[in-house]
């Protein structure tokens, strides 16, 4: 029998394949944006140590968020790949345009899961068990646009689980402070994404999906928004004088507050040219900007 061993050019244009695929697949799913949640999986993790936790547990609450969020965004792709296909905003996405397969998207999804579920084994017994129900969590959320309006609050529940599942990481046990941050971020989340889904307004209609402005209008929907990050604003407040943290992190929060005024100010009914900067933008600042005052003031204790 004669036996064909791949040349190193093949094995080499194989790997610079996959390469591409997962390059593509991190795009596809804006994998940046991880900056969202991984801040205030950070601040979870600070305030459950009252301080820094240890190298390893920070390294495997950073490969946890990378594997949860990865695995949910494509499976998320994979799930509304019939609807990317029809509408023009996103039928240039990988999936929707051929530059990756539904077999690779599946791959790095399982890939993904996996990373997730060993990185929280090895934090602590409770969060593995924890990791199994989370990521059903993470995984459902991508069918909820189609039988609720409240799926703008089901996203804001999974990426919210983010601090709550950090001081569990570093502490091993459930307490108030993190349940309330990890509040405040749900209703951050559910906020902006309801301004987002602001540009598919005409097609979540059309194709009898439940976004909040395609059920109740554009005018109603940002008031709902604006409501979401009133509350947002509140619980952050909340998790401060319970934690009992100082000035600093409450300078973060009223400058946060203004961002987020800000946000509401530059979308308008009849006017979406600004989302993405709203979206993308302002969001970023939120996270990074809570991080670093919650972490000064503290580390300054």
């Amino acid at each position: 029998m004669i036996r064909i061993v791949p040349g190193p050019g093949l094995l080499h244009n194989s790997r610079v394949r996959i390469w591409q695929k997962l390059k593509i697949t991190l795009e596809m799913i804006k994998f940046e944006h991880t900056i969202f949640a991984l801040p205030f999986a950070f601040i979870g993790a600070l305030m459950a140590g009252n301080g820094l936790p240890s190298g390893r547990q920070i390294a495997w609450i950073v490969a946890a968020m990378v594997g949860a969020r990865s695995a949910a965004m494509t499976f998320n792709r994979i799930v509304d790949y019939r609807y990317d296909r029809l509408n023009p905003r996103t039928e240039k996405r990988a999936l929707p345009a051929g530059t990756i397969s539904i077999p690779f998207a599946i791959a790095f999804t399982v890939f993904m899961s996996a990373l997730f579920i060993l990185s929280a084994a090895q934090l602590n017994r409770l969060c593995f068990y924890l990791s199994f129900p989370t990521l059903a969590i993470l995984l459902f959320y991508s069918y909820t646009k189609r039988f609720t309006a409240l799926s703008h609050l089901f996203l804001g529940l999974a990426i919210g689980l983010a601090p709550l599942a950090a001081w569990l990481a570093v502490r091993g046990e459930f307490a108030w402070p993190p349940v309330l941050l990890s509040a405040a971020v749900m209703f951050w989340i559910a906020g902006f994404d309801i301004i987002y889904a602001m540009q598919d307004l005409e097609f979540d209609r059309k194709n009898g999906l439940f976004s909040l402005p395609a059920r109740v209008g554009a005018a109603p929907a940002l008031m709902l928004s604006t409501v979401c990050h009133v509350a947002t604003i509140a619980l952050l407040l909340s998790t401060a004088r319970w934690m009992q943290l100082g000035g600093i992190a409450f300078a973060g929060i009223a400058v946060v507050a203004g961002i987020l005024f800000w946000e509401h100010r530059i979308v308008k009914p009849d006017d979406l040219s600004r989302v993405n900067v709203a979206f993308f933008s302002l969001n970023g600042y939120v996270s990074i900007l809570l991080l670093l005052t919650f972490a000064t003031d503290i580390l300054m204790r």
